[in-house]
């Protein structure tokens, strides 16, 4: 579907993105259980831990990136997100950069009213930023973009991860919307994709 961002685009980027976009399902290699690893993120969250939920980041996305064959990635949890005039950062990615491993950043508590995230909201951050890092590693996109794709390849992975989302009442439980929430990359490879 054609739009004033995408039209803007030079035919390379237009390109770059329509291999993005066709991309719609993230089926999940083999291996262990991670269940006890997302409760204990649900766990640290709700005990309002930054390292317990840090360490439970890293065992979980140690695990992704050995199941899709891609270079490991290093964990940040800080405790309150960013925010300006242009609302509150969820997540950041920022790619390798001169040798030095890829980090995904995210953050456990709302800027405005200083809530911890829901478990759910933090994890599907969590694999917002891991698919960026997937475009690059295991797609070899030369550029990640926020494409509907992109947004199917995190909701697949979720589910994946996660099972459905909880109905609401009067509600089919279906596949999942993507979020508005606020990302970023920032790096050599990366641009701005907020």
């Amino acid at each position: 579907m054609p739009f004033a961002y995408y039209d803007r685009l030079p035919a390379g980027r237009q390109r770059i993105y329509d291999r993005s976009d066709a991309i719609v399902e993230l089926p999940l290699p083999p291996g262990p259980d991670v269940a006890p690893v997302i409760a204990a993120i649900a766990a640290g969250l709700e005990a309002d831990r930054e390292t317990a939920v840090q360490r439970a980041c890293q065992q979980l996305i140690d695990d992704l990136t050995r199941r899709f064959g891609v270079p490991s990635l290093r964990v940040k949890v800080y405790a309150t997100r960013p925010s300006g005039d242009w609302g509150e950062l969820h997540g950041m990615y920022l790619p390798e950069d001169a040798g030095q491993r890829a980090v995904v950043e995210v953050w456990m508590r709302t800027a405005q009213k200083q809530k911890v995230v829901a478990p759910r909201t933090f994890l599907r951050t969590v694999l917002h930023e891991l698919c960026h890092h997937l475009d690059y590693e295991l797609y070899k996109l030369p550029e990640t973009f926020h494409t509907e794709g992109f947004y199917k390849r995190e909701s697949h992975l979720l589910v994946q991860l996660a099972g459905p989302p909880p109905a609401k009442k009067g509600q089919a439980t279906g596949g999942e919307a993507s979020p508005s929430t606020r990302t970023g990359t920032r790096g050599a490879k990366a641009h701005s994709n907020s």
